[in-house]
């Protein structure tokens, strides 16, 4: 540990440390533009200069490593000209657009010029001109704008693994851009907006579409993967115009996939926003007292089961399993992809080293998943442990691009035992098996396989538990936990499709082939988005989208977190738990809660899980005794997710989405160096 002194504040901060982070750890404020925590140093900006007793000349703080002893200022009159001037020498080429630039008002290049710039320029000259980069359909480019601080580039280079931002030309010179144009094909790129410090890089979708001070601004969770990446959503009007992540270390740290961020205008098209009832054939607008009364006629005194979706949240998950229970039916299934699913111990299906925990771990074997496309801010955690070294990763699956170096171990369910032999010698060994190749055939006997690699290479441990299953979106997790599964004599959703039940309760299933209801099954649909399930029910109502309604998700590791809501449904739409309440009273087995409060304590009564707010999964392995198995296949692992942009309801409606899968998934040409 360094001892150093800041404007007479002392500090002890460990070797290594630069100046400026020291600054920071007694409480000072350095300006910067290039710096960024997670991001290797460039020290190209010059703005973070400071001062060190016995230094001839100011020193880049970023750049700079404390000493023991060291004496540093940060607000002396020669630092404050030095700042000035590096001030002016960014303000030459930078137009004076402000009023018309996206980034007003949460840019950092503005928020300094208040600090160190001047109400005039004495530079006379013409400023030069760059032209504008097309980078793909996310992300729009005002490289006029541009000031080199090469965040973007180095962000694309470390953090998500795909190199395609450069630099061309010196000085004034210089251009950031891909070389050829191209749509930049990772599923990070949005974070490089974040990352921008001035406006040469803005969202698309949001260009010249508000101001951030017009906006109101809810925390909540992301649900369109199973990473529960913690977001901010900015409402105005009662329309959601933007979605950006928040900073949570434990999860995604400051990042947020592209389908998460950018999916948004999907929340505002194809929606249902009133109750619909089938009349002669054919579905016909209806009041909620016709839908429940339709509901009474079709269901009451038949046999019932219920399927839920991907994406919803425990309250209305409890709810329903109440009400179903109230009914005597235990045909209850969360599985939409068939997933053969052990849920007697909730870290057979968890991600229990957690995603924090990746870091720890020194080997990894990806069984039938590509993180990159199934949760790219989990790859990214993969990738920034590879970056460190000390760490090999095997993929069993599909030869894929993760972004960072990996064995291809075989393409099979047979290949899982002789994994251990690449995991023989780890400390932290890790096993990360997709959910994808759960919904085989064999799916429960590759659970067990991949348990039995997990406990055969030593990652079964009382301080260390290495066997991880990631999921692919965010509700799915909690309605395990829920038990949403069959009970005693229950149906499983494959028995349910196949004439098991007289009428079918679908909340927020669209993940299956509405095909497979039989013509003779009564159908409830209650969900936010018309798709094909919603055209062959027979009664429809209207439910609630993620950010539009107070709920509890579960992420892949198992960590309970609360989204809140940021606009309210559209038309007469409701929040789900509320409509399955009304509906049991209707159904004669009312529900024993009126409030979201009063639900929730019932739920946390009945399952303590829930009560474990924002916590992580529990450290180690005590009891390494694995799920029960089956005879393995001989068929290679398949990927589940083909299209990254269109997975959900949500993401189906959006434009924005569309645009993407159009631009992604047609044969790109070759380039000449090809």
């Amino acid at each position: 540990m360094a001892k150093v002194t800041i404007d007479g504040i002392e500090v002890e901060v460990p070797n290594g440390t630069s100046v400026l982070q020291a600054c920071e750890a007694a409480g000072k404020e350095i300006p910067r533009f290039c710096y960024h925590e997670r991001l290797s140093v460039a020290g190209n900006c010059r703005m973070c200069l400071v001062e060190v007793e016995k230094a001839p000349k100011p020193i880049a703080s970023c750049a700079y490593p404390v000493a023991d002893g060291m004496k540093v200022f940060t607000d002396t009159p020669m630092i404050r000209n030095a700042r000035r001037g590096v001030m002016e020498f960014l303000l030459i080429n930078h137009p004076l657009d402000c009023p018309i630039c996206d980034q007003g008002g949460e840019c950092d290049l503005q928020d300094q010029a208040v600090g160190y710039g001047k109400d005039d320029s004495r530079y006379r000259e013409e400023k030069r001109s760059v032209k504008d980069k097309y980078v793909g359909p996310l992300i729009k480019t005002i490289m006029n704008r541009c000031i080199h601080c090469t965040r973007c580039i180095r962000f694309a280079a470390e953090v998500a693994g795909v190199p395609e931002m450069g630099a061309t030309g010196r000085g004034e010179s210089m251009e950031v851009g891909t070389y050829v144009e191209k749509a930049l094909t990772s599923e990070l790129s949005g974070n490089l907006i974040d990352l921008c410090p001035v406006g040469a890089l803005t969202s698309r979708p949001y260009a010249f579409v508000s101001r951030p001070w017009e906006l109101r601004k809810t925390d909540s969770v992301d649900v369109l993967d199973a990473t529960g990446a913690s977001i901010r959503v900015d409402v105005r009007g009662g329309e959601v115009l933007r979605i950006l992540p928040r900073n949570n270390d434990d999860v995604n740290e400051e990042w947020l996939g592209d389908r998460s961020r950018f999916a948004f205008d999907g929340l505002k098209r194809k929606r249902l926003d009133r109750p619909w009832v089938r009349q002669d054939g054919k579905l016909k607008p209806a009041s909620w007292a016709e839908a429940f009364g339709a509901i009474v006629q079709g269901a009451r005194g038949k046999t019932i089961g219920a399927i839920a979706g991907d994406t919803v949240e425990v309250e209305s998950l409890f709810a329903l399993k109440a009400m179903l229970a109230a009914m005597g039916s235990t045909n209850l299934d969360c599985r939409q992809d068939g997933a053969k699913i052990d849920t007697s111990r909730p870290d057979y299906y968890l991600f229990n080293s957690g995603i924090a925990g990746i870091e720890q771990a020194d080997a990894i074997v990806v069984i039938g998943s590509n993180p990159r496309v199934e949760a790219p801010v989990i790859n990214a955690r993969i990738r920034k442990r590879w970056s460190l070294g000390g760490m090999r990763v095997g993929v069993i699956g599909p030869a894929i691009d993760l972004t960072y170096p990996a064995t291809q171990l075989g393409s099979g369910p047979s290949e899982i035992a002789r994994a251990a032999e690449f995991l023989s010698g780890a400390k932290n060994p890790m096993i990360i098996l997709g959910r994808g190749a759960l919904t085989r055939a064999d799916g429960a006997a590759v659970l067990a396989a991949a348990w039995d690699l997990a406990r055969a290479s030593g990652a079964l441990r009382e301080d260390w538990h290495g066997f991880n299953v990631l999921h692919q979106f965010g509700g799915q997790v909690g309605a395990l936990d829920l038990g949403f599964v069959p009970g005693p004599g229950g149906l499983d959703m494959a028995a349910m499709l196949g004439g098991g039940v007289e009428a079918l309760w679908l909340l927020g299933a669209d993940g299956f082939d509405a095909a497979r209801i039989p013509a003779s099954t009564f159908v409830i649909y209650q969900g936010h988005h018309g798709e094909a399930a919603a055209a062959r029910a027979d009664v429809i109502l209207p439910g609630a989208a993620y950010t539009e309604k107070d709920g509890t998700w579960v992420n892949t590791e198992g960590r309970v977190q609360v989204g809140r809501m940021a606009v309210t449904p559209p038309g007469e739409a409701r929040e789900d738990w509320r409509v399955i309440r009304a509906a049991s009273q209707f159904l004669g087995v009312t529900l024993p809660f009126d409030t979201l409060d009063a639900l929730r304590a019932e739920m946390k009564a009945e399952h303590p899980v829930f009560s474990r707010n924002n916590q992580g999964p529990l450290p180690g392995c005590t009891d390494d005794a694995g799920p029960a198995g089956g005879v393995l296949g001989a068929a290679p692992f398949a990927l589940p997710i083909a299209n990254y942009w269109q997975v959900d309801p949500i993401t189906r409606a959006s434009a924005t989405m569309a645009e993407c899968a159009s631009v992604y998934l047609k044969p790109q040409p070759l380039l000449a160096a090809e």
